[in-house]
């Protein structure tokens, strides 16, 4: 039987984020100041989900992925019915709770700094994927490093990662990974072995040196010139046909067919920038957007940096990602940075 695949299958992780304002970053055993506290959903699954529903999405969406039976979980499956996210692949369980991420931005510096607990996250495994009934055009899948089942060995594969890999592109599916900004030892260890099952990578500046071993960030900010060489190498590494790397001035992306785009991002006005966290995820929504309506790849870079410079608006991973259409709008509103 032949399938007609449409829509984007959101996998892997599923948490909330507490994010916290503080005054500054304390040193051990002195106090620092909570200025503001909210309760928002995390993840690259969540974010990845939620982020193309609120671009407009009329493809279908689905989540996957384990959550605790407990009032996080409950909160989760809410936010995704109110964006007509089917939570039918969602698993429940009672065994462990919701994952959660503490994530505390420094408001004098803007930097955030993360503690983890992965709860739920760490008992999903490759069983958890099914494709059977699934006519998803791509699977996003995040993240390893922070689920305890999927990063160990598995069915002979070097991790559970591989394995759901291997089968969603048996299936059909287009697959895309979502990475978290761990060593760069853990990073190789867990992510080398999954790069020759994917069709697309996504990733930062600081994952993408790590995985290549090249110095694509130096002095604390990108070099355009080393992440055109990183995608390009990743390109040959990954069998992929697209590779992309963002980064706060811009982003650069390789094809198979040896296509390199580089574009620079929007000058965001600091004054309505309340925090970064998401902005990576939103960026990567844009472009599999695109990449699922069949846009040309420029197109596709445009709207995921929109979607990232709209994502910078909120402290929430997804508050403030704007409709396709507003997106768009943004250059005209704010301009480009200079050329990469």
């Amino acid at each position: 039987m032949i399938v007609t695949r449409g829509g984007i299958l959101c996998a892997g992780c599923w948490l909330v984020d507490n994010n916290k304002t503080i005054t500054r970053w304390p040193e051990e055993e002195t106090l620092t100041t909570v200025t503001a506290c909210r309760v928002d959903g995390g993840g690259p699954a969540h974010n990845m989900a939620i982020d193309l529903a609120r671009l407009g999405a009329a493809f279908p969406l689905w989540a996957l992925g384990a959550i605790g039976d407990d009032e996080a979980g409950r909160q989760l499956s809410g936010w995704c019915r109110a964006h007509q996210i089917d939570t039918s692949h969602l698993r429940v369980t009672g065994a462990a709770g919701t994952a959660y991420t503490d994530v505390m931005t420094d408001q004098s510096t803007g930097r955030r700094t993360f503690f983890h607990f992965q709860g739920a996250n760490a008992l999903l495994s490759p069983d958890d994927f099914d494709f059977t009934d699934l006519p998803a055009r791509i699977m996003h899948l995040g993240a390893p490093g922070i689920h305890q089942r999927m990063d160990a060995p598995c069915a002979g594969d070097a991790n559970g990662w591989v394995t759901v890999l291997r089968r969603a592109q048996a299936a059909g599916l287009r697959t895309n990974l979502e990475m978290i900004s761990s060593t760069p030892a853990e990073i190789r260890r867990l992510v080398q072995p999954c790069l020759a099952h994917l069709d697309s990578l996504i990733i930062n500046d600081f994952e993408a040196g790590a995985l290549t071993g090249l110095a694509v960030v130096r002095d604390g900010h990108c070099d355009a010139r080393v992440a055109r060489e990183a995608a390009a190498a990743l390109i040959a590494a990954a069998r992929a046909d697209l590779v992309v790397i963002h980064f706060p001035e811009g982003c650069v992306a390789a094809t198979r067919d040896g296509t390199v785009a580089v574009h620079p991002s929007l000058r965001v006005p600091p004054e309505v920038i309340q925090g970064a966290n998401g902005a990576g995820d939103a960026f990567a929504a844009g472009v599999l957007w695109g990449v699922h309506q069949d846009w040309a790849l420029d197109d596709s870079l445009v709207l995921g940096l929109c979607a990232a410079a709209s994502a910078l608006c909120s402290v929430s991973t997804t508050g403030s990602v704007a409709p396709v259409a507003e997106c768009l709008a943004l250059p005209a509103r704010w301009g480009w940075r200079a050329a990469l």
